[in-house]
């Protein structure tokens, strides 16, 4: 623990939009509901991410959000839940219902026709995100020895994370841009191992690599290891 615990300011029906705005307005029950689960969730990932997973009291990230503890309960029903919302908010950035790969930025790559461009546009976003999860996911990782749930969820994103990354193999081999004989679950799992958020962690963490030199030398290395020679220098 670190700290005294500072009560964040109480729920209010009116004054402030979901996202914490001021509106002039009165607020609807869903967006007094919504709001509330956005504390809640900025809470718990400060709270995560300082103490880990074990030492994070659901009473603390209450008094954080300025809830009641039974508030919690209700929207979320347990840590475990609310920590797979803080993940799930975290990869995409907000708590919009719209999938991480249904959203604009997907749009601009299956428009690009370079495949150097493709893979650079794909870790510009990876990086976001990365930026985003890789504290939370740390915190997934520390609780997995002891937590068989976790320990599903930290498989669970693995898969996920795997899927995404047939996305780019797709949009490279639309372009004929992949290796001669490299088939899209090649470069899949080529691209999945190379550029997820756990070898992420182990170059942060071990080797002491910045975001910035991550984004490049795997951006270097996927080039190497995915396109056709022809493609690139």
């Amino acid at each position: 623990m670190t700290g005294s615990v500072k009560r964040s300011k109480p729920d209010s029906a009116a004054g402030e939009d979901p996202r914490g705005a001021p509106t002039g307005r009165r607020l609807t029950r869903a967006e007094q509901a919504r709001a509330t689960r956005r504390r809640i969730i900025a809470a718990a990932t400060e709270q995560f991410i300082a103490h880990g997973y074990g030492a994070t009291l659901l009473d603390q990230v209450a008094e954080r959000a300025g809830v009641a503890v039974q508030t919690v309960y209700f929207h979320f029903g347990n840590k475990r839940t609310l920590l797979k919302q803080a993940l799930d908010v975290a990869a995409v950035g907000d708590d919009e219902p719209i999938p991480l790969l249904e959203r604009p930025w997907l749009r601009q790559l299956q428009q690009e026709t370079d495949p150097r461009r493709i893979i650079q546009l794909w870790l510009a976003t990876s990086r976001t995100i990365v930026e985003r999860v890789a504290p939370l996911m740390r915190v997934v990782r520390g609780a997995t020895g002891t937590d068989t749930e976790l320990a599903a969820q930290w498989d669970t994103n693995q898969h996920q994370t795997r899927t995404a990354h047939a996305v780019l193999a797709q949009l490279l081999a639309n372009r004929d841009a992949l290796k001669p004989g490299m088939d899209i679950d090649q470069a899949r799992d080529i691209a999945f191992v190379i550029a997820n958020v756990e070898t992420y962690l182990q170059l942060s963490d071990v080797c002491g690599w910045t975001l910035d030199q991550w984004q490049e030398r795997t951006g270097v290395i996927l080039t190497a290891a995915l396109l056709s020679p022809d493609r690139h220098p």
